[in-house]
């Protein structure tokens, strides 16, 4: 049986809005702040590897950090005006093809949980793109800087570490991706 932490007395709570702006709104209840998404599907991060077994990472600056990060290709899901009702796997193969040029012949939902549980509401599916396929550039749309790389699975562990040596910050989000692609039968369904 699962252990059940004790509720806080102001889970109950009414909740506030402090701020809204054009994708993130920021909301109280009781003493707890948090952020909450505008696009109501959360975010998608994609698991895809090479044919010659290459886990695909982007590399971009984000201004909240004020930091180049590693990442693996991922975005918002429902954030095109009229396609808020996004399937997240139909925006796992859009942002693919988008950030990185690969499309895939197969994608599957892996697993889904909170980006960060105490200061957001956001939700983050995992999907994983199978027989990717070359057909663009990449380096995202036009408000996007991304550079693609592509690193052989074995050594991507290592490669991450020695990208944070060199001041990447690297999405802790990644280290699982690379257990759930080291993992394929273990996926939570």
């Amino acid at each position: 049986m699962p252990h059940a932490s004790p509720v806080p007395d102001d889970a109950s709570a009414p909740e506030e809005t402090l701020y809204t702006g054009k994708w993130l709104t920021l909301k109280q209840r009781g003493r707890w702040e948090y952020a909450v998404r505008n696009n109501p599907r959360g975010a998608v991060i994609i698991l895809a590897v090479t044919p010659e077994d290459k886990v695909v990472f982007v590399e971009q600056y984000r201004v909240s950090i004020l930091a180049n990060t590693i990442e693996m290709p991922a975005g918002l899901v429902g954030d095109i005006a009229g396609s808020e009702d996004e399937d997240v796997l139909l925006a796992a193969r859009r942002e693919l093809e988008e950030e990185t040029g690969y499309a895939c012949g197969h994608i599957e939902f892996v697993h889904e949980g909170p980006s960060s549980a105490g200061m957001s509401t956001e939700m983050i599916a995992f999907a994983r793109a199978w027989d990717l396929v070359k057909v663009g550039k990449g380096g995202g749309d036009e408000t996007e800087n991304i550079v693609v790389h592509e690193v052989p699975r074995a050594e991507a562990g290592r490669w991450l570490f020695e990208r944070a040596k060199e001041g990447f910050s690297i999405d802790a989000k990644l280290f699982a991706g690379l257990w759930f692609i080291e993992h394929p039968d273990a996926h939570m369904r």
